[in-house]
């Protein structure tokens, strides 16, 4: 797996903490996953990366992200209204999203489902666990699953 510093990537990460965005990056590369991982650190960040807008204007909005883990908790927009904003975009609304979390709340994972999340996964706090957990999402979102054409 290697970091995007350019303007594509196959996983947009939109996680707020530097050690989980540092876990999940380590574990990837240790879990074998050959990717390209570009990471915002907050709701607005997420829609101005996805929506090339203010320091990603730059970037082809066709360049989009084959998966985007999503952090439920951020800072200035949260991980649901970053959600439904990309729902509610056409060209973005078949994205798969899987909201990536520390949240075991029964209200947060109905909301995710009812705002159209595809996955809703707790993270592991085992390094092992999260690891494999990740190997498997990967595997299945960038690997198995079928999509439409505008949806990759």
């Amino acid at each position: 797996m290697t970091l995007a510093t350019d303007l594509g990537a196959d996983i947009l990460l939109v996680e707020d903490d530097p050690n989980d965005a540092e876990l999940i990056s380590r574990a990837l590369k240790r879990g074998g996953v050959a990717v390209t991982m570009a990471r915002v650190a907050d709701g607005v960040e997420a829609l101005d990366y996805l929506f090339c807008r203010g320091a990603y204007a730059a970037r082809s909005r066709a360049a989009r992200p084959k998966l985007i883990l999503l952090d439920l908790k951020l800072p200035k927009l949260t991980g649901l209204e970053v959600l439904k904003a990309i729902r509610a975009d056409a060209g973005m609304k078949r994205l798969v999203v899987v909201m990536l979390t520390s949240s075991k709340e029964e209200r947060d994972l109905a909301e995710a489902y009812d705002s159209g999340v595809n996955s809703y996964v707790v993270k592991p706090v085992n390094f092992e666990q999260l690891m494999d957990s990740l190997a498997r999402l990967t595997h299945y979102w960038l690997g198995i699953n079928q999509l439409p054409a505008d949806a990759a």
